[in-house]
């Protein structure tokens, strides 16, 4: 391709909605269109099928070296794609059918060229080879990329990138809205290392230049930054657990010097985790794959059927209760989040990042039901009123669509509460769990939209509750109920950013709890006291 092409193909990305949108955001750039706009026809334009990654990790230089085969069948008719690979990384060739493809390279975006249109519904494969130095994690995971570290003088090496995203060390579609169907993942080592990836390993092959290649196999769908590398001198350790598909099978890699630590703290939670879990929703949904743990460098990841974990054995959240209620101090924070992610993110994945909150709300809720499975409602819903410490309302949960870029990290604890109001507003505990292991069982294993998910519980419920997830998800601030006393009762209403909001709630009159429909309008309730339901979270207001 020409510089002339590469012109035209920025005027088509400005002319998109997705840029409209980013002009409107000083934080947003170029760079993020590129890779944020999962409606550019040259992504759509191929759905990706199966990954074949070869990596070989330079531990002195930390520098690496592989490719990646991508596997496609064309949505369409098309002559020109994007893949996504960060532009620090150099790009040896890229081939088809033996002959090398002619490229573009826009920011992070790769723009390949095909010499005859590929035909829609066909399938077809190339492969890319590449090399450099991948970023280095400043603060892994939430400044991610690759940490190359050691403990008792061994190497040791892992990933983490969601959010700086999978393209920051191999190319692929960067985006949630496309997963491969399935996985080979080939990382090369020195061989007194093990690496653990995703999966289930296939197998081991020794090479004459001291170096180790592991192969892992993933069977199910997977985001692409849930990809990972992890590589040291691991400690293996299994156990299985008898769960609603059948056996599963647990393996746990470790540092030699935690062996016995970790058997003991990983035998404490995982099991009652995954009891818990598939109580509230439904069967582990990667049986194929297995349930691995993995101790990392950094705090932990939800890395697909290979959680990272770095929480150093103990309870809470490194030792803390982000409760503040105790509940917080009985169980492995890691653990038990990283886990839910299996079902909300992995399992369910929002295909735009602007949605995330549909990954961390419920997988923030699902803290409180694990302590509710197993201390009681009351506990569960104690911690979960008590997350609301850690709410800063500071600008919506959802994001921007088109420019990948996430809401506010609200989507955490203010979204587990905006669920647990809704749990409380349906007031019927068995269907809340019909609900979400609906959710999992309908879309196990796709990408969705936001409103996908609202739209289900809106049908499944018959409860709209569209508005109710618009002033949590869309404004900074959760709904207003403003009150006002007179001698013989109060008036109360609904001030709120969306028009006609209408959100019944429960409160106290005189001790008693009681259903209240308020609306926009003034209404009236004779009474000597009036206090709100605590599991409702929203701001009470007196004038």
């Amino acid at each position: 391709m020409t510089r002339k092409n590469i012109t035209f193909l920025v005027f088509l990305f400005l002319s998109t909605s997705a840029y409209s949108q980013l002009l409107n955001s000083h934080k947003a750039t170029l760079a993020d269109s590129l890779r944020g706009n999962i409606h550019s026809p040259y992504r759509t334009c191929y759905d990706v099928n199966f990954y074949n990654l070869k990596v070989k990790i330079d531990v002195a230089n930390q520098t690496i070296k592989g490719s990646n085969i991508f596997q496609f069948t064309a949505t369409k008719d098309f002559k020109t794609l994007q893949f996504d690979l960060f532009e620090n990384l150099q790009i040896d060739k890229i081939i088809y059918e033996n002959k090398a493809l002619p490229f573009i390279r826009t920011h992070h975006a790769v723009f390949v060229s095909f010499p005859d249109s590929i035909r829609k519904n066909s399938q077809q494969k190339f492969e890319v080879f590449y090399q450099g130095k991948p970023k280095i994690a400043k603060n892994a995971p939430w400044d991610g990329g690759f940490t190359f570290s050691k403990h008792q003088d061994q190497d040791w090496i892992t990933t983490s990138c969601q959010g700086l995203g999978a393209s920051s060390w191999w190319p692929n579609k960067d985006q949630q809205a496309d997963e491969a169907d399935s996985m080979l993942i080939s990382i090369s080592v020195p061989k007194d290392m093990m690496n653990v990836s995703n999966g289930r390993l296939r197998s081991v092959d020794t090479h004459p230049d001291a170096y180790k290649t592991y192969n892992w196999f993933v069977s199910s769908p997977i985001n692409n930054y849930n990809v990972a590398i992890n590589a040291t001198n691991y400690i293996l350790f299994n156990d299985v657990y008898k769960g609603l598909k059948g056996n599963l099978s647990l393996d746990y890699y470790v540092l030699p010097e935690h062996l016995e630590i970790a058997k003991t703290h990983f035998d404490a939670d995982v099991k009652r985790m995954l009891q818990a879990f598939e109580y509230w929703f439904g069967p582990y949904p990667f049986y194929k794959d297995g349930f691995k743990l993995i101790e990392t460098p950094y705090l932990g990841m939800e890395h697909q059927s290979a959680i990272a974990y770095g929480n150093k054995f103990k309870k809470g959240y490194l030792g803390r209760d982000l409760s503040g209620t105790g509940w917080g101090l009985k169980w492995d924070f890691i653990i038990v989040h990283e886990a839910g992610h299996e079902w909300f993110g992995n399992n369910i994945t929002t295909k735009d990042i602007a949605d995330m909150w549909v990954h961390e709300s419920f997988t923030n809720y699902s803290e409180s039901l694990f302590i509710e499975y197993h201390y009681g409602k009351k506990a569960g819903a104690d911690y979960i009123i008590g997350l609301r410490n850690n709410i800063q309302n500071d600008k919506p949960i959802i994001g921007p669509y088109g420019v990948n870029q996430e809401g506010s990290g609200d989507m955490y604890y203010k979204g587990a509460n905006m669920l647990h109001t809704i749990r409380c507003i349906i007031n019927n505990d068995n269907l809340w769990r019909e609900l979400l292991i609906g959710l999992n069982k309908d879309f196990a294993l796709k990408t969705v939209t936001g409103k996908d998910i609202i739209k289900y519980i809106n049908q499944k419920t018959k409860i709209d509750l569209s508005k109710v997830f618009e002033q949590y998800l869309e404004h900074k601030n959760p709904p207003t109920l403003e009150i006002k006393k007179d001698k013989k009762g109060f008036i109360y209403r609904w001030n709120c950013d969306v028009t006609n909001f209408n959100m019944p709630l429960q409160v106290y009159i005189n001790q008693k709890l009681i259903n209240l429909k308020p609306s926009s309008n003034w209404q009236y309730v004779k009474a000597s006291s009036f206090n709100l339901d605590p599991n409702f979270y929203i701001n009470l207001k007196k004038i």
